[in-house]
Formats: C-alpha cells, sequence, structure tokens
C-alpha cells in the first residue's frame, strides 16, 4: 500500500557504540527501504550512556553514506555550532550536496554537551544565550552564503568578509534546518532563516512552540508554510506484542551501558502510529526516528510497510504541508 507523499520518515541510526561497516550498512538500508531522510548526530563523545566509548564523526558519517545511498537526504540532527566556523559549514555541505547529488540538508543547533567541549577544547561561551547569538549569526552568514550572496559577518564573533561559495549548491535551496525550542531567541532565528525546523515533546509541548514559531514568522512577515516541521519522537522499537518490543529494547539498553531518560516508544504499528497521529494533525509531516545499536531492521521494515501508511490516512484532506 503506497504512503502519501505528504508524510516524510526518517532515521538517525546513533553513531556510537559501533563499528563502521554496521553503520554504512544500516545507512544503505534505511536508503533501500524507503525511508526519506538520513541523519546522524554531531557529537565528539557518546552521549547515551558512558562518554568513554567510540563514536564516529558526523560530517564525514554523511559523505560516507553518499556512495551507499540513493534517494534519502542527508544531514547532521543538527549540527553543533560550536565546532565550526559557519562559513567553513557552509562549504562543507555545499560539498556534500555535489557529492550526494543533491540531497544534502544543512543542520545547525547551538549546542549543549559541555564535556566533549571541555575535551577537545572547544569554546562553549559563558551561557545558553550566548551560544544562541553566537547561533544566529552563523545561521545568517551560512543562510547567504547558500543562497548566492557575498556575505560578511555581521560580528562580533565571526569575522568573515565577502566570503564566496564557489560552485553554489546543486539545490536551488539548499535547506538550513535548525534544532531547538527556545522562545525569545532559537525561534526568532528559525523564522528569520530556516527551511526547516526540528523539535521533540509531548503533543502540548510541541504545540505550544509551534504557536510561538508562528507569531515570530508574523512579526517578520514570513509565511510559516514555508517551514517544514520535523518531529523527533526517539528510540522505536515494533513488535507483534509489547513485551517483544520491551525485549528488543532492552538488548540496545544493555548495549548503551547508562542509558537512562531517553525517549523511547514500544509495542505494535497500532500503538506507534497512535502516538504519532495527533503531531501529523498538528503539521508534523516529517517524523525521524532514532535507531541505536544494535540495529533493529525489523523496526525500519514495520516503520515504513506498516507506520507510515497510518500517518498518511491522517493528514486532512488538501493540507499543504
Amino acid at each position: 500500500m503506497p504512503a502519501s507523499p505528504s508524510i516524510k520518515l526518517g532515521v538517525l541510526p546513533w553513531p556510537q557504540y559501533t563499528d563502521w561497516p554496521s553503520l554504512r550498512d544500516v545507512g544503505a538500508l534505511v536508503d533501500r527501504l524507503g525511508f526519506d531522510s538520513l541523519w546522524t548526530w554531531d557529537h565528539l563523545d557518546p552521549i547515551v550512556g558512558s562518554p568513554d566509548g567510540p563514536i564516529f564523526e558526523g560530517w564525514l558519517t554523511l559523505a560516507g553514506w553518499v556512495p551507499v545511498t540513493e534517494r534519502v537526504t542527508l544531514g547532521l540532527m543538527v549540527g553543533a555550532n560550536t565546532f565550526r566556523n559557519p562559513a567553513l559549514v557552509a562549504k562543507m555541505a555545499t560539498t556534500l550536496d555535489h557529492q550526494s547529488g543533491g540531497r544534502a540538508v544543512l543542520g545547525l543547533g547551538a549546542a549543549w554537551f559541555e564535556p566533549e567541549h571541555t575535551a577537545y577544547g572547544l569554546d562553549f561561551g559563558r551561557s545558553v544565550g550566548e551560544r544562541l547569538d553566537w547561533l544566529d549569526e552563523a545561521v545568517e552568514l551560512i543562510h547567504g552564503m547558500v543562497r548566492g550572496e557575498q556575505p560578511s559577518a555581521r560580528g562580533p564573533h565571526y569575522r568573515a568578509k565577502r566570503v564566496r561559495n564557489e560552485p553554489p549548491p546543486i539545490q536551488q535551496r539548499l535547506p538550513i534546518l535548525i534544532g531547538g525550542a527556545g522562545e525569545r531567541k532559537t525561534l526568532r532565528t528559525v523564522a528569520r532563516f530556516a527551511d526547516a525546523w526540528n523539535v521533540g515533546g509531548d503533543v502540548d509541548y510541541v504545540r505550544h512552540k509551534d504557536e510561538v514559531l508562528r507569531r515570530w514568522c508574523d512579526e517578520f512577515g514570513r509565511d510559516e508554510s514555508e517551514i517544514e516541521r520535523t518531529l523527533n519522537i526517539g528510540t522505536v522499537v515494533i513488535r507483534d506484542t509489547p513485551a517483544e518490543a520491551n525485549r528488543v529494547l532492552e538488548v540496545m539498553h544493555r548495549h548503551h551501558a547508562g542509558w537512562e531518560n531517553e525517549p523511547e516508544l514500544a509495542g505494535t504499528p497500532d500503538r506507534i502510529a497512535e502516538t504519532l497521529v495527533p503531531y501529523v494533525e498538528l503539521g508534523f509531516r516529517h517524523v525521524y526516528f532514532d535507531l541505536p545499536a544494535p540495529f533493529d531492521e525489523e523496526t525500519l521494515e514495520r516503520l515504513v510497510g506498516e507506520v507510515k501508511p497510518r500517518l498518511a490516512d491522517a493528514v486532512p484532506a488538501g493540507a499543504g504541508r
């Protein structure tokens, strides 16, 4: 049963506590099964369980997926703005766009995991507010670069001067996705510059944040429907019974020793769909799921084959987003 193109599903295979062949191959599987997007983290230490384990770097993971995929979009969910100069990030995303034949998404956020910044000697800033100011300045510069301008950073944190981005991206409008839900700064930046926005949380929380974003769009004269809403629901495991699903989830927990307080949903396809339908009705038509190692192929197959059609049925007739 083909699902409506108005519903998009994505997968974020965790790049921690795994090996490259497994991470490479699950990316190829996600593409082959018909998912719409493939993501990875931008972290330098594991963020679930012990931070002392292995993890792969984000941009090179995306590049490594290019030759084994054909149709999924590829992006960081989301890039840590504190890790790299934003002019360089625009150049990296443009290069990925060419490598992938126009499938890159430029995801960016303010960053939050202080221990990796300390370990790698990266400036974490004095506060969340300061990092969000850096993000706004960075996204403005990136926006100009991927839209064919020669922007200069407005300062005070970045110093790019009339920076060129040649060759331009393959996509006429390489998507900029911003993750986060801060009402005074993050959503303001989303309203000004983003093509997509990512958020997670319960339905009431997400509804409220969406209302705030709409108000910011009104203030800037931006059509809010131009911004794709994307949702992270956390780790999902699908089996015929909740007990079977929970057994699989427990294996994942043991593999990532110390896993706690992570969003997760285990159960039947009906239960997964019922949980997601209220978000679809809010306008969140692009949902991505975390996939911890050991990577669960059955859940991937059933998300596309059984959950996606149920979500498509929940899209209101004539809905545009």
